[in-house]
């Protein structure tokens, strides 16, 4: 897919009248937080301020988020028409989520569904996954399937039933399959680039106001191992 725009570092990857939809960098927060940091969603009301000489405020609705070290599509909304039923088509799961992700360990069953019930300790941010409902917990389902195997590392794909709190994060740590780079959930070293080897790869759905169908993929980072990933 061309990308509409490069401008800032900001990649474009599909924009119309109600929607901009961007290729998250790692390290980029979608939203402001307590670092003080600037967010993904400034960069991108910069970029429509100066795109369409937009005097004042520029309205962004913020509609989904990716943790802040990994990569990928994060969708916005223009509109404060978009914005309710972007939210809508999200908590009724109609938006179809890929994820990549590369680990060292390969799965010993090469294509599987994973279902667990998810706890998050919010002193340290973490998540741990049970194999049976405990209390505070939530169920979580992914299908993840082999696409890759390379020499020292597996390329994995994964769809999201549920969108728990690090979920991909956990549900592979606990079937010895940590994502590269991901310290906190086993993974034996952290990337040059502190980012996890985990990107938002696609994203289909079905518009909100045009009913138009919609399928974007965001290029992956440039990277040796993302690299071999390619073809």
């Amino acid at each position: 897919m061309k990308l509409l725009s490069n401008k800032s570092n900001l990649q474009v990857l599909y924009e119309d009248n109600h929607i901009i939809i961007v290729n998250k960098r790692a390290g980029d927060i979608v939203q402001g937080d307590k670092t003080g940091d600037t967010p993904l969603s400034d960069v991108v009301k910069d970029y429509l301020k100066d795109k369409y000489n937009k005097p004042g405020n520029v309205y962004l609705g913020v509609v989904h988020r990716l943790d802040r070290p990994t990569t990928g599509i994060v969708m916005f909304a223009k509109t404060s028409k978009a914005l309710p039923r972007l939210n809508k088509l999200f908590s009724d799961k109609k938006a179809n989520k890929t994820y990549w992700a590369i680990v060292k360990q390969t799965p010993e069953i090469p294509k599987d569904t994973l279902i667990n019930w998810l706890k998050k300790n919010p002193k340290n941010n973490k998540s741990t996954a049970y194999h049976k409902e405990i209390e505070g917990s939530k169920k979580a389902i992914l299908h993840y399937k082999t696409l890759k195997i390379l020499d020292n590392y597996t390329l994995l794909e994964i769809e999201l039933e549920t969108g728990r709190h690090h979920q991909i994060r956990v549900q592979l740590s606990s079937i010895g399959s940590p994502i590269k780079g991901d310290l906190k959930y086993g993974f034996d070293r952290s990337n040059k680039d502190a980012s996890i080897s985990l990107h938002a790869r696609r994203l289909q759905f079905t518009h909100p106001v045009s009913n138009e169908p919609i399928d974007v993929i965001a290029p992956l980072p440039d990277d040796p191992i993302w690299n071999a990933c390619k073809g």
